[in-house]
């Protein structure tokens, strides 16, 4: 344990002092406060001379405005935030030849990964709660409403699927620092990863749908039952991507009138007449049990990304390096 507090500590003032904490702090706050400012203003003409709806806190979070919303912003570019934090984690100890000296101290090896890890999580999460705090903070001053209960809780909990989603790009990231020597490989890979993801998995699970459970056209028009298909082929392929994973999750979290995480839902003429029933908010608590695999999912690639990271670093010879 003190091994990994002494590297923990280490670590944590490198990167305080690192001009890349930096710049990843500053564009995340500059575009945290643009994106804030203009859904505030915007909700706050919309309101003017009307009561106040409760739950309108989190649209400063959900709301696009203009440009895009601040959890769409997190859900593209957060996994940056990861990659950059942990993409020379490792070989940049054995660049600068001080690998091996972290090894011949009187600490176990696991301490060192561990300890990156640990660290990237702490500084991935002390940005988050940061930017949290500043985008609340602007939002009670532009719309002059402070959140309730429910809304810090929905907070709370998107602020630690974010730590989850992002925890696993950092992940991968330091996996590609254990295995590849080189920094620039390193980044260009875990670029490459969060590129496929981040575009190719949802065409591609378009392609394929259309491939396996193409839609067919009759004389009545479109097969409703083949867009069930296609749609839920589409659908089960999208979800091999953390940012589905990540956005369904937080879209249901943050949105409390949001009752499925279905993109399509097809009604018949009873639960059109039962629709009324629904249109009130969910509750935290049934909100949290429908992303609950979602989130389950989301802890679980974190943690076998690590612990593939974690065998590998350890099966490695360093001290000859």
């Amino acid at each position: 344990m003190r091994g990994i507090l002494t590297i923990f500590r280490k670590e944590m003032e490198d990167h305080f002092s690192s001009t890349r904490f930096l710049i990843i702090s500053a564009v995340i706050v500059m575009v945290g406060v643009i994106v804030t400012s203009m859904v505030g203003m915007a909700i706050q003409e919309e309101l003017k001379g009307m009561v106040k709806p409760t739950l309108i806190f989190l649209l400063l979070f959900t709301s696009t405005g203009k440009l895009f919303s601040f959890v769409q912003f997190i859900g593209f570019f957060g996994p940056l935030i990861g990659i950059i934090l942990g993409f020379d984690a490792i070989n940049r100890e054995r660049i600068s030849r001080t690998l091996s000296k972290l090894v011949s101290q009187p600490i176990y090896r696991d301490s060192i990964i561990n300890a990156k890890f640990l660290t990237g999580v702490t500084i991935t999460a002390i940005i988050l709660v940061a930017i949290i705090l500043l985008i609340s903070g602007l939002g009670i001053k532009l719309i002059g409403v402070v959140p309730g209960a429910e809304e810090v809780g929905r907070l709370l909990i998107y602020l630690i699927v974010t730590l989850l989603y992002i925890s696993f790009w950092l992940g991968i990231s330091i996996l590609f620092s254990v295995i590849f020597k080189s920094t620039a490989t390193s980044a260009l890979a875990s670029l490459a990863v969060w590129i496929f993801f981040s575009f190719f998995v949802g065409l591609g699970a378009g392609f394929v749908s259309d491939a396996i459970a193409p839609v067919n056209q009759t004389s009545a028009g479109v097969d409703a039952e083949s867009i069930m298909r296609n749609v839920k082929v589409q659908r089960i392929i999208s979800l091999f991507s953390p940012m589905t994973l990540y956005g369904d999750a937080t879209g249901m979290i943050l949105d409390p009138m949001r009752k499925t995480t279905s993109a399509l839902v097809l009604m018949g003429p009873l639960e059109r007449l039962s629709i009324s029933r629904f249109q009130n908010p969910l509750p935290l608590v049934e909100s949290l049990y429908i992303t609950l695999p979602h989130i389950v999912s989301l802890a679980a690639i974190t943690i076998l990304c690590f612990g593939i990271c974690y065998l590998v670093f350890m099966k490695q010879e360093v001290r000859a390096v």
